[in-house]
């Protein structure tokens, strides 16, 4: 599925090992037409409270023509096997395809069903072309940015591509931004198994931006050709006067296109449409709202894909697992 144009990085052999290290299991399920490999699945498991029974997740898949009736019953029947052995409640999709009708309606044709929350990843992104050549790219971008990719490089930022040595760097990075702006990261191991997983297959690399050797930002990008991610990113307040996270952000999309890329998806804005984006974004510093005027300035297209879905196969569990999670969001609410 890693060579499929559709595929992604979610549904890749590593993102499952690097999941099952922490709190999750993995099974992978293909639909196979003589040598050929034509659509599959990977799907997350993790125990539920109370042994309600397990939830079965398949983050951005499954990847299989949906246009193709025959194929995509004969996978969804592959996946409800291996699901219902594990004893899951329901199988939560959330496929990477745009929000419209037509995929929702196929969805709904399929026994499936909206999920109690809205999405596991984010729903909305910006997805930046970078076919084009880089004078091209660049004048996309908002002037803003332009400026301060280029006055990155006046004032001496300096960005270099990092080794395993330098995981432990990105994790100060890291915890520094976190204790800043009160967010959380996972532990500094589920980075390092990240970089490990996926660095050596050259599907990912940490790019460091520096000022007089010291480390003042850094980000973990994910490749799988066309398409890159943005996944990870910090910074400290040192030097942010010299913009670095703009060339840092530059030299990523740079690099993710000599490795082959056509996209760079800075994963992840707020679920609102272009409108209402434009019109709040000064004003708004709460969730992603923090980082959308960052992301904006690079242009890029707003993508919203159709969300997680819901194929339930034990309907009393189900309830049960709704009413949880209810009374999580309440107390989170009240918190």
């Amino acid at each position: 599925m890693a060579q499929r144009p559709d595929g992604h990085v979610l549904q890749t052999s590593p993102w499952g090992a690097l999941k099952s290290q922490f709190g999750w299991s993995d099974t992978r399920v293909g639909l196979m037409r003589g040598d050929n490999l034509v659509a599959g699945a990977q799907i997350l498991l993790r125990p539920l409270p109370a042994g309600v029974g397990q939830l079965a997740y398949v983050p951005k898949g499954p990847i299989v023509d949906w246009s193709n009736q025959d194929e995509t019953k004969q996978l969804l029947a592959a996946l409800d096997e291996a699901a219902g052995s594990q004893r899951a409640v329901a199988l939560t999709v959330e496929p990477n395809l745009q929000d419209a009708s037509t995929p929702r309606e196929r969805l709904r044709s399929l026994q499936f069903q909206p999920a109690p929350f809205s999405a596991v990843q984010p729903r909305t992104t910006l997805v930046v072309d970078i076919t084009p050549d880089e004078d091209d790219v660049l004048m996309a971008m908002k002037s803003k940015t332009r400026y301060n990719i280029r006055l990155a490089g006046r004032k001496g930022v300096n960005v270099r591509e990092g080794g395993p040595e330098d995981v432990a760097t990105f994790n100060d990075l890291l915890a520094a931004t976190a204790e800043r702006a009160d967010f959380g990261i996972h532990p500094p191991s589920y980075y390092q198994s990240a970089y490990e997983l996926f660095a050596p297959r050259d599907w990912a690399r940490i790019l460091l931006a520096e000022v007089d050797g010291q480390a003042v930002a850094g980000v973990m990008v994910f490749v799988l050709p066309p398409r890159s991610w943005y996944f990870y990113g910090a910074s400290i307040s040192a030097h942010r006067e010299k913009m670095p996270t703009y060339l840092l952000q530059w030299e990523a999309m740079r690099w993710a296109k000599s490795r082959g890329c056509k996209t760079y998806d800075l994963w992840g804005v707020p679920d609102e449409d272009r409108e209402t984006l434009e019109d709040q974004f000064t004003e708004r510093s709460d969730g992603l709202w923090g980082v959308y005027r960052f992301k904006r300035g690079f242009g890029g297209d707003l993508v919203r894909t159709v969300g997680a879905w819901d194929r339930v196969y034990a309907p009393l569990r189900y309830q049960l697992y709704k009413g949880a999670l209810a009374v999580r969001e309440h107390v989170g609410s009240a918190e």
